[in-house]
Formats: structure tokens, sequence, C-alpha cells
């Protein structure tokens, strides 16, 4: 039955929609924390997750994005909960963004599997760096005679929060959450732009096969701010628990490819390849990523147990 929810789901879901602020990784099966506090302490492990995107390469002032976040299970009091931190950097043109938060999650059995409920709270930093060149002709003015163009160095501050439900089973996972749920604003010297709410779906399958080296791990994201939508799909083959590899497409924007590796020492490595299909093609080689992930059990009365899928990072 919960194959068929899922299958149901992706088809319902799969229009052809576009995107927004936050920024989006190829790897986004494996970056829930990002942008559901419900997601903290779901895989009763500590798992650490660092994640770097170089986005089209080729075009001056691209977009550069790295991502580290950390989870727990916690139980203060005998209260199943989640707790996480999150660093983003993320720099794009004149703009560089520094968003740091923390979050908790209450967890409660429900039916086959467990619910997180999240909230986040954190400080979101933007810096603006203009340079322009102004060309020498009467047709052009000095940035500095229009009052919304910004022409010195400034860097702003607001508080920012977000909220998440997470549900995850052995196989199944569904997430809904809103980042930037306050809207942060940021008071410039010439205007006050601000962070529009996001919303997130998330869900994911693990499909078992006759041979049990093999399984087919489906996922979806829709990521809407009200305005504009983007639809990821992703499919990923796990052998062994060891070796991964897919391919992820985001609907009317791009292809990616995705390999990945399990070490000795737990220690998972992902790369990801993404190629435009639209026409920012003529400008760029394309985007790339880099993962890094390591998830541990720290129970003093058994022995160290290692994360061995990569359903949930």
């Amino acid at each position: 039955m919960k194959k068929i929810i899922f299958i149901v789901l992706v088809s319902l879901l799969a229009i052809d929609l576009h995107s927004q602020q936050d920024p989006q990784f190829s790897h986004f099966m494996f970056n829930n924390m990002a942008n559901n506090p419900g997601y903290a302490g779901s895989n009763d492990m500590v798992c650490a997750t660092l994640l770097n995107r170089q986005q089209w390469v080729g075009f001056e002032g691209a977009p550069s994005s790295t991502i580290a976040h950390i989870n727990a299970a916690i139980n203060p009091f005998g209260i199943s909960s989640g707790v996480g931190l999150m660093i983003m950097t993320d720099q794009a043109g004149f703009y560089k963004n520094l968003n740091i938060t923390g979050s908790y999650a209450y967890r409660l059995d429900l039916g086959p599997g467990k619910l997180g409920i999240g909230l986040s709270v954190g400080m979101y930093n933007q810096s603006l760096e203009p340079e322009w060149s102004i060309p020498t002709s009467d047709q052009h003015v000095d940035p500095g005679g229009d009052p919304l163009i910004p022409t010195n160095n400034e860097s702003v501050f607001a508080f920012d929060m977000g909220f998440g439900l997470f549900y995850k089973t052995d196989e199944l996972h569904i997430g809904f959450s809103s980042t930037h749920l306050n809207q942060p604003g940021f008071n410039y010297t010439k205007g006050n732009p601000f962070l529009k709410r996001h919303y997130y779906f998330t869900a994911g399958y693990d499909f078992s096969l006759a041979n049990p080296l093999f399984e087919i791990l489906p996922s979806i994201q829709i990521l809407s701010d009200g305005a504009t939508s983007e639809i990821a799909l992703n499919t990923n083959v796990l052998y062994n628990k060891k070796f991964w590899g897919g391919v992820s497409y985001k609907l009317g924007a791009s292809v990616a490819s995705l390999i990945g590796i399990q070490l000795f020492n737990g220690i998972r490595l992902g790369y990801a390849y993404e190629f435009p299909t639209s026409n920012i093609i003529q400008g760029t080689t394309g985007s790339h990523e880099f993962l890094v992930n390591y998830c541990f059990s720290l129970g003093l009365d058994r022995s160290p147990k290692r994360y061995k899928s990569i359903r949930f990072l």
C-alpha cells in the first residue's frame, strides 16, 4: 500500500514548475536537515553532512554554496527528541549569505514509523559588495544617482525561523516544511529586500529487489515560494549498501548524474555533475557537487555501529 501511495504522489505532483531563493542541491535526498527541522534525530544516530556546490562553472559571479549540518537523537527526561545545527554559506554575484540555524524536533510513534515535529531558529546575514563598471557614454549614469542601486559595502542581519514535519518508517519517508517562516527583512541603506517564505515537500521509498545486493531508492522534492516552484526527481541504485549511482532531473532546468561510495571507516563520499537543459548551457560547462557524510552511534553500552544506508543522511 505504501508503495502505491508514493507512486501516486510522484505522478500527481510531477508537473512542470520552476524555482527561488534558497540554494538547491542535486543531492537533495541527502540534505533534509537543511530545510526540515522535523528531520532532526530521525536516524537515531549522530549524522554529520557537508555539501559543496559550484554552480554554472564558467560564469563570472556564478553561485557557490556550502552547507554543513549535524543532527542527533536525544532523550531528555524520557522525551524522544532530536536536535540539529546547520551552517550555510552562499555567494552569488555581489551577494554573500551566511545562515546559522539550530533545530529541535519532538518525535512520537505513529503507526509503523515516527513523526518528527520540528522548529528551527537562527540568524541570517547578507553582505553586499557591489562593483560597478560604467561605460563612458552620455546614456549611462553613475549608479549613485539611483535611490535603489547600492554603491557601498553593507552587511545586515535578520532573525530567521522554520518549521517542519518529517515521518519515517523503515522504507518510506515524507516531509513537509517551511523555511524563512517569518520572512526576514534586511534594512539596507538603499532598499529593504526580504526572504520569501519557502515550502518544501519531500518523499522517498526503498524498493528491495529479488537480488538482495540491490535496492532502488526513488525520491522527490517540490519547492515553492508561493509564486514559482521547482520539482526535482531522483532515482538512486544502491549496491551492497556501499556503492550508489543515480540520476536527478529538475523539471525544465537540468539533469544530474550522481555516484557515491561508503568507505570502510563508514565515511560516505558522493559527487554529482549537473547539466543544464535550458539556454544557460551556452555559457557554462555545468555544475559540480561534492558530498561527505558520516553517521555513528554514541551508545556506551554496546559496540559502535555505523549507518549503512544512503536513504536518509
